[in-house]
């Protein structure tokens, strides 16, 4: 069976390199896109000098078009039952996309799957498995709810990388762009990735639209791959906060605001700018006293 996977890179260096090379050494047959949004590094020479195989694409789109543009744009060229999402400063092993298959073909009402994400220093990468951030949630969040009331249904976290690593492969609300594997049909049936968002946010959308065609999303514990988080956007901090929080408020705004009082989306709103605002500054007094 084949699997296509997607890979959209801007400026990732030599991982894009280490990222490829890991797919191409799968168990199963692949074919793989690098979806190039405009760099201007010497990862995409550095891809084309080192790896030559039949079986590697290289779309170069001469701008940057964000994430989900990125992804869509090769997507008409993917033959693969299903197809990987991939992050380009992400490492997979030889196994991983035969174990995530084995998985998907247990449960057919399962539309996208992730797995177990590590940190380079063998930590659970927070938002590989967690709950869809609702107004409410981001609140309690906010205002450190969580960490006052821990074992309050009410007042739980969006993250879950502090909970109890499941044995079992179990359903969650949401996984992590950096790795998602998704089933071909489920996909021709939700849409491709929302392009309203440029960068961040896109994933979660995605696994709102997914459940509400009624296709479960799942999480994968014992298949792991490891994310150098930020490899590609090291130098842009501040610009990449901005799409970020623009992206939740889109999100907000687009599945939230027929459920919740004006009042509180208003005050939800508000509060995501001015994190934005005061992340700014963080980020602004680290560089300057760098």
């Amino acid at each position: 069976m084949m699997v296509s996977i997607v890979i959209v890179n801007f400026n990732c260096g030599s991982l894009l390199v280490d990222c490829v090379r890991s797919c191409l050494n799968s168990t199963v047959p692949v074919q793989v896109f690098v979806s190039d949004n405009g760099s201007v590094d010497d990862s995409i020479e550095k891809l084309k000098k080192e790896i030559i195989d039949e079986r590697l694409v290289i779309h170069l789109n001469h701008a940057n078009l964000g994430f989900a543009k990125g992804s869509n744009v090769v997507l008409p060229l993917a033959k693969g039952d299903f197809i990987l999402f991939l992050n380009p400063d992400c490492m997979i092993k030889p196994d991983t996309i035969e174990k995530m298959l084995q998985e998907m073909a247990l449960k057919p009402e399962v539309g996208m799957a992730g797995c177990l994400i590590r940190n380079l220093d063998g930590s659970e990468q927070a938002g590989c498995r967690r709950r869809v951030p609702t107004p409410w949630r981001t609140l309690v969040r906010m205002l450190w709810l969580d960490r006052l009331f821990p074992n309050h249904p009410k007042f739980e976290s969006v993250i879950m990388h502090q909970k109890t690593l499941p044995k079992e492969v179990v359903c969650k609300e949401a996984i992590s762009g950096a790795f998602m594997f998704v089933r071909r049909t489920a996909m021709e049936q939700v849409g491709f990735l929302d392009e309203g968002y440029f960068l961040h946010c896109e994933d979660l959308d995605w696994c709102m639209r997914f459940r509400q065609k009624k296709w479960q999303i799942l999480f994968v514990p014992h298949v792991e791959v490891s994310h150098v988080k930020g490899g590609c956007s090291v130098n842009r901090p501040i610009r990449v906060e901005w799409h970020k929080h623009k992206g939740m408020v889109r999100f907000y705004l687009k599945f939230f605001r027929h459920q919740y009082p004006w009042p509180l989306m208003l005050l939800v709103v508000t509060s995501v700018w001015v994190r934005f605002v005061i992340l700014c500054g963080v980020l602004t007094m680290k560089r300057f006293f760098r």
